[in-house]
C-alpha cells in the first residue's frame, strides 16, 4: 500500500531526514520517500498502517500534514 502526504514546514535535508527515520521506526512501514521539492511524504506500507499515524508523527515535528 502507498500513501502520499502533502507536508508544509519542510525546508531542508535535515528535516527530510527527521521525517525518514521517524516514519522508518513504525512496524509495517517498507520505505519513505521525502521531496523537499514536492513537499510530499510517500510511504510504502503494510495495509494494517493507518494513515493517521503517519500524519501524527510528522506532526510531532511541528510539521503540517495538508490535504
Amino acid at each position: 500500500m502507498k500513501t502520499i502526504l502533502k507536508v508544509e514546514g519542510m525546508a531542508c535535508n535535515h528535516c527530510a531526514h527527521a521525517i525518514k527515520a521517524e516514519l522508518s521506526e513504525i512496524e509495517g512501514v517498507k520505505e519513505v520517500v521525502v521531496s523537499l521539492e514536492e513537499k510530499t511524504v510517500t510511504v510504502e506500507h503494510e495495509g494494517n498502517v493507518a494513515e493517521s499515524k503517519l500524519k501524527e508523527s510528522i506532526e510531532s515535528f511541528g510539521y503540517e500534514v495538508v490535504l
